[in-house]
């Protein structure tokens, strides 16, 4: 019975220490080195930021961000010290079981060696044999002899395999122990990047509120900017409406002067038949099912819902970059609130700007010394803004990825574009239509 409560107690503490901790402690180091690696990214896009100008909304965001990085980080490491303080409870235990066991293994096998010892005499062995009934009792006798003495050994071994299990999980515990004073070595440590990153944050939010005339001027100027894209944005639709419509309305006077010479032909057809009256009931009309967009026809309802489909999968249409601006409304450094209707994505000035879709271009047009490309997709349409060297023209067929044109430098003198998601009754949050990065 004791062999059976050893072995169950043995299986759950092996199987705890074996398939539970280390995932675990594996899949926060994996977290770890993926936050770490965006923090280089980011790093390296603060320091080309450096390079090319003074403080602005950019560096500031790139600190922001590097700062939620490195509390992630140390979060992370919190995590990991809870597993390792968990580790330590569970070891603890797993030595105090031992020792509740131990002392009861010792107990039992005390008493079986007094007992041993108040019978070792062989005139008591011969004696409990011989006092047997039968034969057959003396065999029993004999064979109980046998198996008391395999309990004691039996005893003893488990007494020597339990304080060897002590023993390793007493190591188990000093190696946790050490893996934790480490830990916390590195916890020191990503606390003191941590305060210096958040000492130049709060550098940088300083410098950008002595500036305070100069971006305000930047920000009205970035909304005007905003504004006369809005109104091309809105132009072009009304224009893809137009044209739809014209279009519809010629596709219409064809297919009804199909009809009318048809039933001139069969007018004809039928002139040598004879007339015979014929009563009929009228059928009841289906009223025709209303249309959903003047913009949707036979040639790009497919590629609207594709479109519609791919909401939330869309690619970005910057391979590397950082949103400046989020849909809606920012709070800037110099505590302004802007309330834009696109997202806009710093990246390096030059970088290529793809196509998040397949599509048609509905409008190549200059604005303030910058392009902007807008793109049907059905009754959707897509615009990017603050382009140069823009290898596209209207009326053009589109793929998805395909270049359409570079980053260009905006107000801050650092490469950043202007990404729209719209159709004829509102502008959505492109961010709920791209991929998560």
């Amino acid at each position: 019975m004791i062999r059976r409560i050893l072995f169950i107690v043995l299986f759950n503490i092996i199987s705890t220490t074996l398939f539970a901790q280390p995932q675990t402690r594996e899949e926060l180091e994996k977290q770890r080195q993926q936050l770490k690696k965006e923090i280089e990214e980011t790093e390296q896009m603060l320091n080309n930021n450096k390079k090319q100008t003074k403080e602005n909304i950019l560096q500031y965001n790139l600190i922001s961000k590097k700062v939620n990085l490195q509390d992630r980080v140390i979060d992370n490491i919190n995590k990991d010290l809870n597993v390792l303080n968990n580790n330590m409870y569970k070891i603890s235990k797993d030595i105090n079981r031992y020792d509740r066991l131990l002392d009861t293994l010792k107990q039992e096998y005390a008493k079986s060696m007094v007992y041993a010892y108040k019978n070792r005499s062989n005139y008591d062995f011969l004696n409990f044999i011989f006092s047997s009934a039968n034969f057959n009792d003396a065999i029993k006798r004999i064979n109980y002899l046998k198996s008391y003495r395999t309990y004691r050994e039996m005893q003893g071994q488990n007494i020597l395999r339990t304080q060897n299990l002590r023993k390793k999980r007493i190591t188990d515990l000093s190696s946790t122990k050490e893996v934790k004073n480490k830990v916390l070595e590195v916890q020191s440590k990503e606390m003191a990047v941590l305060e210096t990153q958040q000492k130049e944050k709060d550098r940088v939010l300083a410098e950008l509120k002595k500036q305070g005339k100069q971006l305000n001027k930047q920000i009205e100027a970035k909304r005007k900017q905003m504004q006369k894209v809005n109104n091309a944005i809105a132009a072009a639709i009304k224009k893809a409406q137009a044209e739809a419509r014209e279009k519809a309305m010629k596709e219409a006077a064809k297919e009804k002067e199909r009809l009318r010479k048809e039933a001139e032909k069969n007018k004809t057809n039928n002139t040598n038949i004879p007339i015979t009256k014929t009563t009929t009931t009228p059928t009841k009309t289906t009223p025709a099912k209303p249309v959903e967009s003047v913009l949707l026809n036979a040639d790009n309802i497919a590629l609207n819902a594709s479109f519609e489909k791919n909401k939330g999968t869309l690619p970005w249409p910057l391979d590397k970059g950082m949103v400046l601006m989020h849909y809606g409304k920012n709070t800037l450094p110099s505590g302004t609130v802007m309330d834009v209707t696109s997202v806009t994505i710093s990246s390096d000035i030059g970088t290529t700007v793809k196509a998040v879709f397949d599509g048609t271009v509905s409008t190549v047009q200059v604005i303030e010394d910058m392009t902007v490309v807008i793109i049907q997709h059905g009754r959707y349409f897509t615009t990017y803004s603050n382009l140069s060297g823009v290898t596209v023209q209207r009326g053009q067929q589109i793929k998805t990825g395909q270049s359409i044109g570079r980053v260009a430098a905006n107000f801050d003198g650092v490469g950043a574009v202007d990404f729209y998601i719209s159709n004829e009754n509102s502008n959505y949050d492109p961010e709920k239509w791209l991929r998560r990065k």
